[in-house]
C-alpha cells in the first residue's frame, strides 16, 4: 500500500475500527475480558475507565503495541497482529507525554516524520506548510521545540499525527494540563480537520466536557464495556434530571413527594433530592402545587461524571493522567 491510497483498496469499510471478543490476560490477570465494539467512519469515539479498568490495554493492542491474548480487532479493514505495518499506516498518535525531539525545529520535526512514513517528497513540504497553518505555527516553524510552550507543544504533536492522512488518529489526554483557552482552540483546529479530511477520531480524556463532544462514548471497567452510547443517551440512562428542594419541614415534604410522584427522594444535609424525567416541564407544576413552602428549589441535569460514576461507582479522575504512555513504555 503506497502514501495517501486508500488503505483497503476499493471496498467500503463500514467500521473504521472493529473488536471482536477481545481478551488479553497478563499471567492469571485478565485485563480486557471480551471486549466488542465499532467505530464508524468519521466518528468521534470517546473510551473512558477508571484506573486498571482495561483502558489503555485495549488501547494499545489497537495501535499494535501490545499483542492480544485472544479475539480480533481491525483498523482500516487492517488486522492488528497479522498487518501491523498497515494498521500503523493507517493511524495518527498524539500520547499525553510529549514524544517530540526538543533538539529541533518545528519543521524537522514534522519532515523526520514524513520521512519515516514514507510521505513524497513531492508532497512532503506542500503537506508541512499545510498542517503548520492549520496549528497556527507557521510563523514558528524554524524554532527550537524546546522553547515551545505546552500549548504549542501539543499543537506540534497534531500536526505530525496527521502528517501522513491517517484514517484514525488516536488522542490520549490532548488537552491535559492546557489552560481552558488553548484546550478550546485544539478542539477547534480537531473540528475543523474533521470538516476537511476523512478522520476518524478515538478519543481518551479526563475533561468530561470533552467526551460531552464525542458522538459516542464507550465506558470500561473491569475489563468489560459496561455502556455505550451517545452522550445524551448515557445520561438518560441515569434516571432522570435531580430536583433539590429545600422547605422548613423536611419529612412532611419527604412523604408528600414520596405519595404524589412515586419517587423516593434523597436527605442530606438538610436537603431533598429526587430524580424526575423532562425536569424542565416538571418543575413549574411542582412549585404551584407542592403543599410545603418552598425556601429553595433547583433543578440539575444528568452529567456525564453521573454516569461514570454509577457505572464504576468512582470518579473518571481517579484514573491518573498519563496511563496510556506509561503502558506503552512497559509493553515495548
Amino acid at each position: 500500500m503506497g502514501w495517501g491510497e486508500d488503505a483497503g483498496g476499493a471496498a467500503r469499510i463500514d467500521a473504521m475500527v472493529q473488536v471482536d471478543e477481545l481478551t488479553r490476560r497478563f499471567g492469571s490477570l485478565e485485563a480486557v475480558r471480551g471486549v466488542t465494539f465499532r467505530v464508524a467512519p468519521g466518528e468521534i469515539f470517546g473510551f473512558l475507565g477508571p484506573n486498571g479498568a482495561g483502558k489503555t490495554t485495549t488501547i494499545n493492542i489497537l495501535c499494535t503495541l501490545l499483542r492480544p491474548t485472544s479475539g480480533v480487532a481491525t483498523i482500516n479493514g487492517f488486522d492488528v497482529v497479522r498487518q501491523p505495518s498497515q494498521v500503523r499506516r493507517s493511524i495518527g498518535l498524539v500520547f499525553q507525554q510529549s514524544t517530540l525531539d526538543e533538539t529541533l525545529s518545528a519543521e524537522q520535526n514534522l519532515r523526520l516524520h514524513a520521512h519515516a512514513y514514507g510521505v513524497p517528497s513531492a508532497t512532503r513540504e506542500r503537506r508541512i506548510d499545510e498542517l503548520l497553518t492549520l496549528v497556527e505555527l507557521r510563523d514558528r516553524r524554524k524554532g527550537s521545540v524546546r522553547t515551545f510552550s505546552g500549548g504549542m507543544k501539543r499543537r506540534l504533536e497534531i500536526a505530525r499525527g496527521l502528517l501522513h492522512h491517517p484514517r484514525v488518529l488516536f488522542l490520549d489526554e490532548p488537552t491535559l494540563g492546557l489552560d481552558p483557552q488553548t484546550r478550546r482552540r485544539v478542539w477547534e483546529y480537531l473540528a475543523e480537520l474533521r470538516g476537511r479530511e476523512p478522520l476518524t477520531i478515538f478519543l481518551t480524556t479526563h475533561y468530561l466536557d470533552e467526551a460531552d463532544q464525542c458522538d459516542r462514548i464507550a465506558i470500561i471497567d473491569h475489563g468489560r464495556i459496561v455502556a455505550l452510547d451517545t452522550p445524551d443517551g448515557l445520561k438518560r440512562g441515569v434516571g432522570g434530571d435531580l430536583i433539590t428542594v429545600s422547605t422548613a419541614d423536611g419529612l412532611a415534604a419527604v412523604d408528600e413527594i414520596r405519595q404524589r410522584y412515586g419517587v423516593a427522594p434523597v436527605v442530606s444535609d438538610g436537603t431533598i433530592s429526587f430524580q424526575v424525567p423532562a425536569g424542565e416541564t416538571f418543575l413549574p407544576d411542582f412549585v404551584r402545587s407542592f403543599s410545603q413552602p418552598l425556601e429553595a428549589i433547583s433543578l440539575r441535569r444528568p452529567t456525564l461524571d453521573d454516569v461514570f460514576v454509577q457505572l464504576t461507582g468512582r470518579e473518571i479522575r481517579d484514573d491518573p493522567p498519563g496511563v496510556m504512555a506509561a503502558d506503552r513504555r512497559a509493553a515495548a
